[in-house]
């Protein structure tokens, strides 16, 4: 009887502001990891996803989009949170979205080019929403005369179409190997980060476009007594008028925010949460290097 050989390896998910890469990791993880919303960048961070199978563990890097603007430190951030990831995995996911392609699809494709050293395979998303999947050919060629592919797959990551395909072709890319990490982890994030992630997405969602672009959330409190975990949360915003705008007519707004908030971290933590919100001004941050550090955007740089 022959003994399977145990796989391993990082596979990066790299591609512009919204092309479903948060929403694939967590389908591939079958549960909900990264926080998703219509608006782009919602990602900020590189958020390792783990799935170990009784034959390989994958550990899957979630990263900020790549895009053009980098004017303000925020953004100089997340360009080099994303172009990092590239560096030391042994699989790369370049995605896009279905026939559109941007100047920023451009720039991942010259980092590609420039810096990558793993295979990579391209990841056609929402292709389900194409109307002429005809169209799809005459695109694939053009992109594949600019860079040789390991692979080239159409997907629906919201509807899990070809992702089964997807993750069979990463692991005949990644190496033999040993567990990286405990079998029964599924990511490198803790709890309070995960918690401050959650309050982001429910304010993404609800404020729409509305929604001030200078946001962030900080855990002041996490603390586990017996069943019940008590989290206190600030929302920094970086001007009066955003403050109001997030906290909502007679303070419904951050309500909402925080009730949908701690449903779904009771969800995820397994736990009863008491949940506390707060909203404060803080000038200039988004455009700070040193502010952003102190919030918590330093672990990638």
């Amino acid at each position: 009887m022959t003994e399977t050989t145990f796989k391993s390896g990082y596979v990066a998910i790299i591609g512009r502001p919204n092309v479903g890469k948060s929403t694939l990791i967590n389908r591939v993880l079958g549960q909900k990891l990264c926080i998703t919303s219509r608006r782009p960048q919602t990602t900020r961070h590189r958020i390792l996803g783990i799935k170990t199978e009784e034959s390989s563990q994958l550990v899957y890097v979630d990263t900020p989009g790549l895009h053009t603007d980098g004017k303000r430190a925020m953004n100089r951030y997340l360009n080099r949170a994303a172009a990092s990831s590239i560096d030391d995995v042994d699989v790369i996911l370049f995605m896009v979205d279905g026939l559109n392609w941007t100047d920023d699809d451009e720039q991942v494709l010259e980092r590609l080019k420039s810096n990558a050293t793993a295979p990579v395979i391209l990841v056609l998303n929402m292709v389900d929403k194409l109307s002429d999947k005809a169209m799809l050919l005459p695109h694939v060629e053009k992109i594949t005369q600019e860079y040789t592919f390991a692979k080239v797959l159409p997907i629906s990551a919201r509807k899990g179409i070809n992702v089964d395909e997807l993750e069979t072709e990463i692991k005949q890319l990644v190496p033999e190997g040993e567990l990286i990490f405990p079998e029964d982890q599924f990511t490198d994030r803790s709890s309070r980060f995960l918690a401050a992630e959650l309050v982001r997405e429910k304010l993404f969602r609800q404020l729409g476009q509305e929604l001030p672009y200078s946001l962030t959330v900080e855990i002041e409190q996490y603390k586990q007594e017996d069943e019940l975990i008590r989290i206190s949360a600030v929302i920094y915003v970086e001007r009066s008028g955003q403050k109001s705008i997030v906290i909502g007519k007679k303070g419904e707004l951050l309500k909402a925010v925080g009730r949908e908030a701690r449903i779904e971290m009771e969800g995820m933590f397994d736990s009863k949460v008491f949940l506390e919100l707060w909203v404060k001004v803080r000038d200039g941050w988004s455009d700070n290097e040193r502010m952003l550090k102190n919030l918590g955007y330093n672990d990638e740089l």
